[in-house]
């Protein structure tokens, strides 16, 4: 009884529930009267009609004749009663039969179910919830960001001002906080001042208005912002944002750096304390054709090999792999081993050619500038005349048309391109361009950005050799800084994983271990009492008290904890 007395206090706050509430009621006082009128009546025609009898006679009279029960054992003998009857019957089939019925369903019932449903969306986080992060607006960025925060068992609450979407992103299974993100009162209720971070996620000039409303309320909690236009960068960061996050641009210029490593040179893409993680690409180098196992490149230059790229999927080492030209290493090592590297395969596969670049927004735009800046020659393809003429000053040639006409693609170069780079923010037709490019060239090295995850697999089947995605980008960025890391960005779905050694892997070497063959992870480093080793071996020995530092997939990882961490 008192759970049911709190559930009907808590409705009745409900506006709209207590707005038609008052119509059901108005209606159930008009009823009442109707009845009282109808039994007053009753008694003056039964005492025409020469009969007495009591006022609840009279009321229980009107119900039965009003409820079609019934005359029961009570009739009027003249011809005025049973008018008075027909009346009262009539009125009750109308007003008990079809009016009731609707008049509870349409204002207490559907209302009621309503009420329900809105309200079963929080409004405010929970009592005792701290070191939660609050995202404002469940973008993709966001969705793949969840995924991550999920794994690693971090609170989290997408702040939603729409109720449909809230009500929607609540029945996903999202943890969703209703209220308006321009309120004070909605980021109180989301506990901001104990929050471990915020992520101002909306568009440029609303974000700009959140960032200045959460400062006044939490001075010192980090704010992270994503800026879709680089100009807003400075403007947000001014209006009191810690980190402001060009992922667009960002993404062009990962893709680019990629496109460099067709080159036979290494290409830092993270960082890990002080040592560097690195591509090197072997196409038409001395290394094609040799087995990993037997390169030496740990004894010449000191670097280890953690993971080889083939056609965009990310292998673990084993050491027995057969290398071939389209085969990327993953190397770990200082700045002064990778240029040591360098000097050696600086002579192989030069190819002078223009990289082709195709689709020049704003992910085109940065990237061209990137290859520019680098001195990397560029062509760019673009239906668009003022977008071509944008980016016009960072390329060698500019060509407006549509990137499938064979002739077009010709003229601006795929069959001698060393790379192509697809930027179009078209899933299906960067798959379209990358099947298509492989065919007329199948040494060409293919990178393309993606919107969804779902189409890496059919991307990478189509022949791309890398693949990135602006989500994939944006949650590593914001993740890394959630963790005070600096951002590693391997591929499409791989990340550093750093991990307290399992009990049940302690005093283990990394043979005896077999993380490699039972999770498919890569064992890069290991990290004790402030030293980091990364010249691994089958003997290394994974001390008590340290951390393993691994590269793979949220599906490796979970492998890991299944195997390990779980059994510890």
């Amino acid at each position: 009884m008192k759970f049911i007395g709190s559930q009907l206090a808590f409705y009745m706050n409900d506006r709209d529930f207590k707005n038609n509430s008052k119509v059901l009621l108005k209606y159930l006082v008009l009823l009442a009267i109707v009845i009282i009128v109808y039994s007053l009546l009753f008694h003056f025609i039964m005492a025409f009609e020469g009969q007495d009898h009591s006022w609840i006679t009279g009321f229980y009279w009107t119900l039965t004749v009003m409820s079609t029960l019934g005359f029961g054992d009570i009739t009027f003998a003249s011809d005025l009663g049973r008018l008075f009857s027909i009346v009262v019957l009539l009125s009750g089939i109308f007003m008990l039969m079809i009016v009731l019925p609707f008049a509870f369903i349409r204002h207490f019932y559907i209302p009621l179910l309503e009420s329900k449903k809105n309200n079963k969306v929080l409004r405010q986080v929970p009592t005792g919830t701290k070191d939660h992060i609050l995202i404002c607006s469940y973008d993709i960025i966001a969705r793949d960001l969840i995924e991550r925060l999920k794994q690693d068992t971090i609170p989290y609450f997408v702040i939603e001002s729409n109720l449909e979407k809230a009500i929607k992103n609540h029945d996903d299974r999202v943890a969703v906080l209703f209220g308006a993100l321009d309120d004070e009162k909605t980021f109180m209720a989301a506990n901001i001042k104990d929050a471990k971070m915020i992520l101002v996620n909306r568009n440029d000039i609303l974000n700009t208005k959140i960032i200045l409303t959460i400062r006044d309320l939490a001075p010192n909690i980090p704010i992270v912002a994503i800026a879709t236009d680089i100009d807003s960068v400075d403007v947000q960061q001014l209006s009191g944002a810690d980190h402001v996050l060009p992922v667009k641009k960002w993404l062009g210029e990962q893709l680019a750096n990629r496109v460099n490593t067709q080159h036979a040179e290494s290409h830092a893409i993270g960082q890990y304390e002080d040592l560097l993680i690195a591509e090197l690409p072997i196409h038409n180098t001395p290394l094609v054709s040799k087995i990993i196992g037997e390169i030496g490149l740990r004894q010449k230059f000191g670097v280890s090999i953690v993971g080889i790229w083939e056609r965009g999927r990310l292998q673990p080492i084993k050491g027995d792999e057969i290398l071939t030209h389209e085969s990327v290493l993953v190397i770990i090592g200082n700045k002064e081993q990778l240029n040591k590297i360098d000097e050696l395969f600086l002579d192989y596969n030069v190819n002078p050619n223009p990289v082709l670049l195709i689709g020049a927004g704003k992910v085109g735009l940065a990237a061209a500038q990137s290859l520019h800046k680098n001195g990397v020659l560029v062509n760019v393809i673009d239906k668009d005349p003022e977008i071509c003429k944008k980016v016009s000053p960072f390329c060698n040639e500019v060509f407006i048309g549509d990137a499938a006409d064979y002739q077009l693609l010709k003229k601006a170069g795929v069959l001698k391109a060393p790379s192509v780079l697809l930027t179009t923010h078209d899933d299906t037709m960067n798959i379209y361009l990358a099947s298509y490019c492989r065919q007329l060239n199948m040494d060409v090295r293919i990178v393309s950005r993606i919107s969804e995850a779902r189409n890496i697999d059919i991307m990478q089947k189509a022949g791309a050799d890398f693949v990135l995605s602006y989500s994939t980008l944006g949650s590593e960025a914001v993740l890394s800084i959630s963790k005070g890391q600096e951002l590693t960005v391997l591929g499409e779905g791989f990340t550093l994983f750093i991990i307290a050694i399992p009990k049940s892997l302690e005093g283990k070497t990394l043979a005896e271990s077999g993380i490699g063959a039972k999770t498919g992870l890569s064992v890069i480093a290991i990290k004790e009492n402030d030293e980091v080793v990364t010249l691994l071996s089958a003997k290394t020995i994974l001390p008590h008290g340290a951390e393993i530092v691994m590269l793979g997939n949220i599906d490796m990882k979970q492998k890991f904890n299944k195997i390990y961490v779980n059994r510890a």
